[in-house]
C-alpha cells in the first residue's frame, strides 16, 4: 500500500512541475497563463517566448511523463519487489496509473493552483515508456497533421484519438489478447485531451484557431498547386 501511494503521489509531483510557468518568470518575469492562449503549455511557450524555450519546456514535460513510468514506477520501500503486486493486478498496471498521475499532475498541478496545460506533452512521455510502437503511431498522426495544417491543437487531438485506435490494431495485428485495463487507459486519455482542447474545437469550426505558418511544409492550394502567399 506504502509503494503504490509513495509510486502515485511523487508521479503527480512530477507532472506538476509548472515548466512553461517557471519559464515564463525566469526568462520574462510574466506568468504565461496571461499571455497568448492562456493555456500553461509548450504551444503556448513557442507563441511567447519563442522555439528555443518552447523546446525546452517540451522536453521537460514529455520527460516528467517518461520517468514517471519507467523510473518512478520501479520504486520499492516495502515487502521487497512483489509488494505493490498485492494492491495492483497485474502488476504491469503500476506503470499505467504513475503514467496517468504524470498526466493529472501536468493537468492540474499543485504548484500552479492547479490551473496547468492540455496533458499531451506527459501523455506523450508517458506512452513513450508503456508502448513505444503506440506512441509512434501517435506521433506520426501529429507531425503530418502539424506539417499540413499548421494547427497544433488539431494535430494533438487525432494523435490522441489515435491512440486507443492503434492500441487496439498493433495488438490485433500482434495476435496478442487485448487487456481491459489499457482499453480503458487510452481511451481516458484521448478523451481527456480531447476536452482539454474544446475551446480549441469551437475555434477551428469558426476558423479563429491561431496556427503556425511556419509548420505548413506543404502549403500548396487545391486549385492549381500555387504555393499561398
Amino acid at each position: 500500500m506504502l509503494d503504490v501511494a509513495l509510486i502515485l503521489t511523487l508521479s503527480y509531483l512530477a507532472g506538476s512541475i509548472p515548466t512553461s510557468i517557471l519559464a515564463g518568470r525566469l526568462l520574462r518575469g510574466i506568468d504565461i497563463r496571461r499571455h497568448g492562449s492562456g493555456n500553461a503549455g509548450a504551444t503556448n511557450t513557442f507563441r511567447v517566448l519563442g522555439w528555443k524555450a518552447g523546446l525546452a519546456v517540451a522536453a521537460i514535460d514529455v520527460a516528467k511523463g517518461f520517468l514517471a513510468v519507467l523510473l518512478i514506477a520501479r520504486i520499492r520501500i516495502s515487502g521487497g519487489p512483489g509488494a505493490a503486486a498485492v494492491l495492483i493486478q497485474p502488476p504491469s498496471l503500476l506503470p499505467v496509473l504513475a503514467g496517468c498521475a504524470a498526466i493529472l499532475g501536468h493537468i492540474f498541478p499543485v504548484f500552479a493552483r492547479f490551473r496547468g496545460g492540455k496533458g499531451v506533452g506527459t501523455g506523450a512521455g508517458a506512452m513513450f515508456a508503456l508502448h513505444p510502437a503506440v506512441a509512434g503511431c501517435c506521433l506520426f498522426v501529429f507531425v503530418v497533421t502539424a506539417l499540413l495544417t499548421g494547427y497544433v491543437s488539431l494535430s494533438s487531438i487525432l494523435a490522441s484519438i489515435t491512440l486507443p485506435v492503434s492500441y487496439l490494431v498493433i495488438t490485433a495485428l500482434q495476435g496478442e489478447p487485448f487487456d481491459a485495463a489499457w482499453i480503458v487507459f487510452t481511451w481516458c486519455v484521448a478523451a481527456a485531451i480531447v476536452y482539454m482542447h474544446r475551446k480549441n474545437i469551437r475555434r477551428l469550426f469558426r476558423g479563429t484557431e491561431s496556427r503556425f505558418e511556419k509548420l505548413r511544409v506543404f502549403r500548396r492550394r487545391l486549385d492549381g498547386g500555387r504555393p499561398e502567399a
